[in-house]
């Protein structure tokens, strides 16, 4: 473990001592896997510190940052797998830290099969939470970007960096959504929604802090999921998106 970066190493442990924030993610996870065809293997881009895993263990797990936690180390720019190798990929956290989108896009078509899907878990912006991803999270937001465009250096070389607007740009901007469906017609968005209210800022995310004890997450998860078709577009903190290989 000693040649893990350090940024993984945390994030494990403070995941190991937030059960408020474990409850979170778990819900995040079964809302990728409720989005996967019946088709497997699915690929999991971002693997992280392993915390999907727990929920699929029978995922295919890669990062480009190794670590003990996930099955192969690579670019998602350029993954090491065979034509439509895939029936499913699930993907949390990793679009907005990606340096190339549309190549990304490129590639994940390549590796599903015709009737496979891309599900993805992201930072939402909305009215509400863009004061707290702009001024307390380490991550940048910048809505006047291309989000089909290569991103700066830096976010290349560092795969830490990222700019959190990027998957609301994409997706919940008519504009760019209309680009999107051009560029990649082997994609069909068959699912997009804002959803997670208050119960994963006051998680503290992957902080030390929490407002969120274990016990109470559940049903405050429970609350969220039948407020957010109606609050989600003011005050969700993620966008989930799913997109079909036609």
């Amino acid at each position: 473990m000693s040649d893990v970066d350090p940024r993984l190493r945390e994030h494990r442990d403070v995941w190991e001592r937030k059960p408020g924030l474990r409850a979170i993610y778990v819900d995040y996870h079964r809302r990728l896997l409720s989005a996967m065809p019946t088709a497997e293997p699915i690929l999991e881009i971002g693997g992280g510190s392993g915390n999907f895993s727990e929920t699929a263990p029978g995922v295919v797990s890669v990062d480009l940052v190794p670590s003990p936690w996930v099955d192969v180390s690579c670019d998602a720019h350029a993954l090491p797998f065979g034509d439509a190798a895939f029936g499913g990929i699930a993907m949390l956290d990793v679009l907005h830290h990606l340096a190339r989108p549309a190549t990304f896009f490129e590639e994940a078509a390549r590796v599903l099969r015709a009737g496979g899907r891309l599900a993805m878990v992201e930072p939402g912006i909305t009215p509400l939470s863009w004061p707290f991803y702009h001024f307390l999270h380490q991550e940048l937001v910048d809505m006047s970007v291309d989000p089909l465009a290569e991103q700066p250096p830096e976010v290349a070389a560092d795969p830490f960096l990222s700019n959190q607007g990027i998957p609301t740009l994409l997706f919940g901007r008519q504009k760019h959504r209309v680009r999107f469906e051009a560029h990649f017609p082997e994609f069909k968005i068959i699912d997009r929604r804002a959803f997670s209210l208050l119960a994963y800022p006051m998680s503290g995310g992957f902080k030390r802090w929490s407002l969120l004890p274990g016990w109470m997450a559940p049903p405050f998860l429970a609350v969220e999921d039948v407020l957010s078709p109606l609050l989600g577009p003011i005050l969700g903190f993620r966008i989930s998106v799913t997109l079909e290989r036609l």
